[in-house]
């Protein structure tokens, strides 16, 4: 049965979501199976499209909201929560 799921979580004061980071969270989301939206301010993309978090421009302190819809959509969630604390 598909669910869904939502957090947020605040980039680190000295990350931003660009080349290396970006990379990580997008490969992160790359191993499950629902659909998950990143959203930064007034932009959303797909989390599993590198130019699309790229675009969001998200800096340090940036915070950051995770949706996802579908069968893993809790652990997809958790999971990039975890991805984003981790890069502090």
């Amino acid at each position: 049965m598909p669910s869904s799921s939502e957090d947020r979580v605040t980039l680190p004061d000295d990350v931003a979501l660009h080349a290396r980071p970006a990379a990580e969270f997008v490969r992160t989301a790359m191993g499950f199976k629902s659909r998950i939206q990143v959203i930064a301010g007034d932009r959303e993309a797909d989390a599993k499209s590198l130019m699309g978090v790229l675009a969001l421009g998200a800096t340090g302190g940036t915070e950051l909201k995770l949706t996802a819809e579908g069968e893993d959509a809790p652990s997809a969630v958790e999971a990039l929560v975890g991805c984003v604390t981790a890069f502090a």
